[in-house]
């Protein structure tokens, strides 16, 4: 019984470890033809936003495109999370990890 919470103790600090430094790894998506492109890290933040000067006439189609941009590269950066911490724990779903 022991070794097994053992065990457990051992995952859950590798799980913790490796969940930190994919949070650092970044993700990047441009959108519209690159004419918006945003950098953001696994964890969620928002590094950079690049926006091509000749979409700045039409505010609509930039929100859309922003919008959708961080959208995608907040996915990709929780799909890489998943998909790291998804090794490591076997494919187990672990309640409270995402």
């Amino acid at each position: 019984m022991n070794e097994l919470i053992r065990q457990a103790q051992m995952m859950q600090k590798k799980m913790l470890r490796t969940q930190e430094e994919i949070g650092k790894k970044e993700v990047e998506t441009s959108v519209g033809g690159g004419m918006v492109t945003v950098k953001a890290t696994c964890a969620g933040e928002i590094l950079s936003v690049v926006i091509d000067p000749a979409v700045l006439e039409d505010v609509d189609m930039l929100q859309d495109m922003v919008l959708s941009a961080v959208n995608e590269v907040l996915k990709k950066g929780k799909d890489l999370m998943q998909g790291e911490m998804a090794q490591i724990t076997g494919g187990m779903k672990i309640p409270g990890l995402f």
